[in-house]
């Protein structure tokens, strides 16, 4: 399978449509429909076997590593990554930053809820451990992801809490590019006009490191674009990455995990450049997404993702990612993938054709570790419509820790 070149957005479109011409030429929308899950396969499906190396968070020391995890989150050590583009397409209710579960206290978005969670949380770590709260904010490194229908109004937001405390040109915003569809009509082309998608969260993390993606703001809301080498430069400085989504309900009520960032800061050391929790799938209520697997090819376990696994049955998926995933040394794995790239799944939709590149897929180029949790629970997230009683739940949950609405409060007053 092609890879998308990440060199610049516009050798990304090119390798897009590079793609198309080579493997879809003479081809319709419908043709390349019916033999999606046999382009996207992973090759050697049939030889995969079960996981071997899936550690387990408990048994692996996390305990000893959370006091220099809570001293690296202090120090500002660990680059917080907030994902908040997604379009919310099987919600139908627009971004899901902007998402106001009704009924939930105040009213609050899921985006300000997730950011204030954080800050939040890290405010108290700082007062239990004697530092001043705001001085531990401003070390602090965020890169926000926003759609383009959701950046004006998140940044909005933004700037009303003042950056949630952190110094401005340490609170980074990428806007993730969406694309129109590729049709096949007088050669294959993006057709402007039709509706505009983005690529999956695999775009977004090449685009990340494609020159003046990357861009902070004042507080007069004026901005300023990072080059490729200073966005590599913030990476540098940092001993771990962490990647959250912004739809885990989970998250609301923990976003500071102490014993997976003491694990990854500690496999870290170990050569380890990608950390992905793993989950079990739903028993009763099974859903599709990334499957983990030994490759006997690779000679390791290997995180596939569903796009690729040639519509195996979710109940056939036992592990699942949660989306947290972390990076250790970020620069090194970030390096490799502006060299090389990720794979480029295709997806037909009612427009046309759309690439649909994984992060996931990360964990091919550099040493990747995997955890869970003795009980572990499955994946929770606010996906669609049978999901809103857990995300309303959630939030209560949320509104019901002591000293929590009072600082939101404090960020955005009512």
């Amino acid at each position: 399978m092609t890879r998308g070149d990440p060199s610049s957005p516009e050798a990304y479109r090119e390798s897009c449509l590079r793609l198309a011409k080579e493997h879809f030429s003479g081809l319709g929308c419908a043709e390349i429909r019916a033999l999606e899950e046999d382009f996207n396969a992973y090759p050697g499906l049939e030889d995969l076997a079960p996981a071997r190396s899936l550690m387990v968070l408990e048994e692996a020391g996390a305990g000893a590593r959370e006091e220099e995890a809570r001293r690296a989150v202090l120090e500002g050590r660990i680059f917080w990554e907030h994902m908040a583009a997604g379009e919310g397409i099987r919600l139908g209710l627009g971004p899901k930053y902007l998402l106001n579960p009704a009924g939930a206290g105040r009213g609050l978005t899921l985006g300000a809820r997730h950011l204030g969670q954080w800050a939040f949380e890290l405010t108290n770590l700082a007062r239990e451990a004697g530092v001043d709260p705001a001085e531990a904010l401003a070390r602090q490194t965020v890169l926000l992801v926003v759609s383009q229908a959701g950046r004006a109004p998140i940044i909005s937001r933004v700037l009303e809490a003042d950056f949630l405390g952190l110094s401005p040109a340490r609170f980074l915003f990428l806007e993730q590019t969406a694309f129109p569809a590729l049709r096949p009509e007088g050669g294959w082309h993006f057709a402007e006009g039709t509706a505009r998608r983005l690529h999956n969260h695999g775009h977004l993390a090449m685009q990340m490191t494609m020159e003046g993606q990357v861009f902070h703001l004042d507080r007069a809301g004026r901005e300023t674009r990072l080059s490729r080498a200073a966005f590599f430069d913030r990476l540098g400085q940092a001993e771990s990455l962490a990647t959250y989504s912004i739809e885990d309900l989970g998250y609301l009520n923990q976003a500071l995990d102490f014993g997976a960032l003491g694990l990854a800061l500690a496999l870290g050391g170990e050569g380890f450049r990608m950390v992905m929790e793993i989950v079990p799938n739903n028993p009763d209520r099974p859903v599709k997404g990334a499957s983990l697997v030994h490759d006997p090819r690779l000679g390791r376990d290997v995180m596939i993702e569903s796009l690729s696994l040639r519509g195996l049955p979710p109940s056939q998926i036992r592990y699942i990612n949660k989306n947290f995933n972390h990076y250790p040394r970020p620069a090194e794995i970030f390096g490799r993938l502006a060299a090389e790239g990720l794979f480029l799944p295709v997806s037909v939709k009612d427009e046309g054709l759309y690439f649909q590149p994984v992060r996931g897929d990360m964990n091919f180029l550099a040493p990747t570790a995997f955890f869970a949790r003795a009980r572990g629970a499955p994946l929770s997230g606010w996906k669609s419509a049978a999901d809103t009683p857990a995300a309303l739940a959630a939030c209560e949950r949320q509104d019901a820790q002591p000293g929590f609405i009072d600082f939101i409060q404090a960020l955005w007053p009512v």
